[in-house]
């Protein structure tokens, strides 16, 4: 087997693996500035997405341009949030250069769109491929493929803590060679209802001394978990931005989430429609409000945030990975904010909350474990080089590969 990383390699961003010239798995984008997209060209027979994330799914459109018709396959969530990606994109970026993809393209993503459960086993570009439960985002998978000589499992994105909407990830197929993502390798967190506690901690406490409290958060996942426990802590809140649409469309799988308690979520929560200054009418109310980006990189955040900054009273509780680079992680190690014409000071708290759908480092080493014999390779990390080293010391056959490289897999 041959695999080639032509992105998310030793990085966050832009995923894209592709195996033995024809099957292509992932094609994501990395949100720096301009956006950065996988390495090379490429026109394979066929996509298996493993989930409705932008540095997964994001670039997917741009397979389809010119005379490339690939078949695309992912499950039904993944589908409608590989295309609401792309509108996204198109939104912000069409008609640049920081976009590879037409509207066009987009069209024919949902012509050769073929969507398929958990469990189910079918072919792609010659190979059989069966998709399990990850547990990171509802429609997560794990990706199994087979050539008939050795049998690939690429983990994508996956967590094994259960989170307020989806369990964590139990599968652990067989396989000759395993792709594991590495994002939080270096990081062992506490448990998840220890997090989620001390968040809604932190929140009850700014309210009640007369704060706004700002939550930055990934529109597609984590929205709907902030929004879920605040409303099991009845704890009112504002909810703006992409995140809306998403809290709607999850609603539509009740066979991948617990929609229950996401509509219930739904409607505890008040949406903004942005008209008339309402952004900054709110932003001066003893209130929550739960909005993209979440690791600042644009969205109505970059509204609200300039108008409660300098109060100390305040609080920016951000809930995800801050990308280094990005000004989440520049307002947490500097406590300033650059925006579009200027940076500024923040006297407002700010405090992360790592509500994370990954694998912790205890995490991935008790998913690995049963692979202890077998080929590792380590991407979706800034740091997979270290884990990998750790993981060679305790005698796993480890590599973190770079992008662009090319790895054989003997049979």
């Amino acid at each position: 087997m041959k695999i080639t990383f032509l992105g998310g390699a030793r990085e966050v961003g832009r995923s894209a693996i592709l195996v033995n010239n024809r099957l292509l798995l992932d094609y994501g984008i990395k949100n720096d500035t301009p956006l950065s997209y996988p390495v090379d060209q490429v026109s394979p027979d066929a996509v298996v997405v493993s989930h409705g994330h932008l540095d997964h799914a994001g670039a997917v459109p741009a397979l389809c341009s010119g005379d490339n018709r690939p078949s695309i396959h992912l499950t039904p969530p993944t589908g409608r949030l590989t295309t609401e990606l792309a509108q996204d994109t198109l939104k912000l970026h069409g008609g640049t250069y920081n976009c590879p993809f037409t509207e066009v393209d987009v069209k024919r993503v949902t012509q050769l769109l073929t969507r398929h459960s958990y469990g189910e086993t079918f072919t792609a570009a010659d190979h059989q491929i069966t998709f399990y439960d990850a547990g990171h985002i509802p429609g997560s998978a794990h990706i199994l493929v087979d050539d008939g000589d050795t049998r690939l499992f690429y983990t994508g994105d996956f967590a094994v803590e259960s989170q307020c909407l989806v369990d964590g990830s139990t599968a652990r197929p067989d396989a000759d060679v395993v792709i594991s993502e590495s994002t939080y390798a270096d990081t062992t967190r506490k448990s998840r209802t220890t997090i989620e506690s001390e968040f809604i901690e932190f929140v009850q406490q700014r309210l009640w001394a007369g704060g706004t409290v700002v939550v930055p958060a990934f529109a597609i996942g984590r929205t709907q978990e902030v929004i879920s426990l605040l409303a099991d802590a009845n704890i009112g809140c504002y909810l703006d931005g992409m995140g809306q649409r998403i809290s709607r469309l999850f609603c539509d799988y009740p066979d991948f989430l617990d929609t229950s308690s996401l509509r219930a979520a739904t409607r505890h929560a008040r949406f903004v429609n942005g008209q008339d200054g309402q952004r900054a009418r709110i932003a001066n109310q003893n209130t929550v409000i739960v909005t993209t980006a979440g690791m600042l990189q644009g969205g109505p955040a970059m509204t609200y945030i300039p108008e409660i900054a300098s109060n100390p009273a305040n609080a920016i509780a951000l809930t995800g990975y801050q990308v280094e680079g990005s000004p989440g992680r520049e307002l947490l190690e500097s406590g300033r904010l650059p925006m579009e014409r200027q940076t500024i000071p923040v006297s407002a708290r700010v405090r992360q909350f790592d509500l994370s759908a990954h694998a912790d480092r205890n995490d991935l080493l008790s998913f690995l474990q049963p692979y202890s014999e077998k080929k590792i390779l380590l991407n979706h990390g800034d740091r997979a080089t270290d884990f990998a080293s750790g993981l060679q010391s305790d005698g796993f056959d480890a590599v973190a590969p770079e992008t662009g490289e090319t790895v054989f897999i003997e049979p």
